[in-house]
This record gives structure tokens, sequence and C-alpha cells, in this order.
């Protein structure tokens, strides 16, 4: 029944037990799991050559190379993110696959998950107040709108 799961990993606790219950499932039904990461550099600092005297105060400057540092930083935190969770996998002797991507949660989650034949998406709630996921939505709900697959999600 499912042979293909896919599992978000940001590296929160809810994250981590959805992993547990995508790695029960996986051993039920012989699966392989998928972790992915999805990250992405939301700041949108002024970028500029060259600090001058006109920028003004309390706008964050930063030259193309302190841009490639934030991103490269923010990959580095997602793929370890990732080998621990193939490890945790891995020490249950289940089959697993990683995927680092840059974009946004939602969307590459969804894209992920129709474009790869996944069976089952297993990933966690976040938790966030009821106002806030109202006027925000959540990753969870969003990926449940706009999955071609179940999706389980993980308290």
């Amino acid at each position: 029944m499912f042979k293909k799961i896919l599992v978000p990993l940001d590296g929160s606790e809810h994250s981590l037990k959805a992993l547990g219950t995508a790695v029960q499932i996986a051993k039920k039904f012989d699966a392989t799991v998928t972790l992915i990461h999805i990250y992405s550099v939301t700041a949108r600092p002024v970028v500029m050559p060259e600090p001058t005297t006109l920028t003004p105060p309390g706008v964050p400057v930063m030259t193309p190379a302190d841009v490639s540092k934030v991103v490269e930083a923010t990959r580095k935190a997602g793929a370890n993110i990732l080998a621990e969770g193939e490890e945790r996998v891995k020490a249950e002797n289940v089959r697993v696959e990683t995927a680092l991507v840059e974009g946004h949660v939602v969307q590459e989650i969804v894209r992920a998950a129709n474009e790869g034949g996944f069976d089952l998406v297993v990933m966690g709630a976040r938790g966030i107040s009821r106002i806030r996921e109202i006027l925000l939505g959540s990753a969870s709900d969003g990926v449940i709108r706009h999955a071609s697959c179940p999706v389980l999600v993980a308290k």
C-alpha cells in the first residue's frame, strides 16, 4: 500500500515525531522513506557593492559575498538536519533517500509529493496558535490541500 513515503524535516520536535511514525509505517510496508528539507533565505537585505554613507540607518547592508555566506550556512544547516534524520532511519534498517531543496516550503513539498509518485506524506504539526494559523495558514494545511496523496500529520 505505502511503498514511497515523503517526510519533510525541519529539525523541530514535531518533524522528528513524524519521522518516527514514518519509519514505523515503512517497516510494516517495506517502504522507502525520502527525507526532504526545504530552505529559503527570506531576508531581503539591501545588497550594495560597498556600504555608503547614503544608506539609511537600520537598513541591513550586505555585499554579495555576505549573501552567499548566509545562503551557504542555511544549506549546511539543512544538510545537517537531513544527515541526522538519515542516521535515524538507517538505524531502523529502512531504506532512505534525502533531498535538499531551496524554495517555498508548501510548494516544494507538494511538488516533491506529486512529481515523485509518493504514496504518503508524513509531516509534523507546528503547533502554532489557532489565530495565527487562520491568518497565515500552516505548512501541513497547505500540503493537505494540494498534495495528490494522503498526508498524515503527527503531533
